[in-house]
């Protein structure tokens, strides 16, 4: 087995729980890591799965689910970077009149892409908690899916060029948008208004629902585990700094397969039965030999 230096080139972004790695506070003698220049890591998605332009990365779950069914050269890491409620991502514009969750049906409800994450455990949401039939609602995009290889279906709509989804929302075209983790416009509400109490509840039946883990070239794993050991070593360290640094979300954040298996059996559900993916993966092969493993 080597001892030499490997370095990574590695997209990740700027989070409490990835500080003391990025800093170069946490150092190692095995691995170092060449950080792209992007600064939403959410825009190197496309290029990891089209290009396979990176050696390590965090990626989307469900993006990182559509990557495995089109074979792309990565596996995953029990390493969770980024995790958060979603019911309060979806948004209303109480100016155009009242409006529910339970609501929905034969509304238009704009979303980035209709592969992102959020929006797929948001819909999850609507269906299991306020009863919305998903095949009733008008889904309208503003982007392409990661992964070229996947077509949207044939219910939702691409918006017209230019326009923005904020601004859709105050003029009426959308009556309800997923907007992300901030309102853009104080104009605009929350469509759950007890999102807090309803995240809460999902979250003790369904496991806490993941956005971001990391996932490392297969090739790397297949040859170097002790590199792919060392780089889970740091991320972990890196994520206990900020739990002692006193962050409450870096604190909900789980390391190892048996903590997120819930979490991901959930996500594999929701993937499947909205046809993101041909088939429903079972937790453990979304890992390899050796990232099964890491704890």
């Amino acid at each position: 087995m080597t001892s030499q230096k490997t370095n990574l080139f590695t997209l990740l972004g700027d989070y409490p729980v990835t500080r003391a790695l990025k800093s170069g506070e946490l150092r190692s003698d095995l691995v170092g890591f060449t950080y792209a220049d992007i600064k939403v890591a959410n825009t190197g998605f496309k290029p990891l799965v089209r290009e396979q332009k990176f050696d390590l990365s965090e990626l989307a779950i469900v993006t990182y689910l559509q990557a495995k069914t089109y074979n792309k050269p990565y596996v995953l890491m029990p390493a969770v970077v980024v995790a958060r409620g979603q019911h309060h991502t979806i948004a209303y514009n109480p100016e155009r009149g009242p409006l529910t969750a339970s609501d929905l049906a034969g509304k238009r409800v704009g979303v980035r892409a209709y592969t992102v994450t959020t929006g797929v455990w948001v819909r999850g949401i609507l269906k299991e908690q306020y009863g919305v039939d998903l095949g009733k609602v008008k889904w309208v995009t503003f982007e392409d899916p990661h992964l070229a290889e996947y077509t949207d279906p044939a219910f939702v709509e691409r918006a017209p060029a230019g326009k923005n989804i904020a601004q859709m929302l105050l003029d009426g075209e959308l009556d309800a948008a997923i907007v992300g983790d901030k309102l853009p416009d104080p104009r605009l509400k929350h469509l759950i208004p007890d999102h807090e109490a309803a995240s809460k509840a999902w979250a003790d039946k369904h496991g806490y629902t993941i956005n971001h883990l990391m996932v490392i070239r297969n090739e790397l794993s297949r040859t170097r585990p002790d590199l792919v050991r060392e780089v889970f070593r740091l991320l972990k360290e890196s994520h206990d700094a900020a739990v002692r640094a006193g962050d409450k979300n870096a604190a909900t954040l789980q390391f190892g397969l048996e903590p997120n298996r819930r979490s991901l059996e959930t996500i594999i559900d929701l993937t499947f039965d909205q046809k993101l993916i041909s088939r429903r993966f079972s937790v453990d092969e979304l890992f390899d030999e050796t990232t099964r493993g890491l704890s």
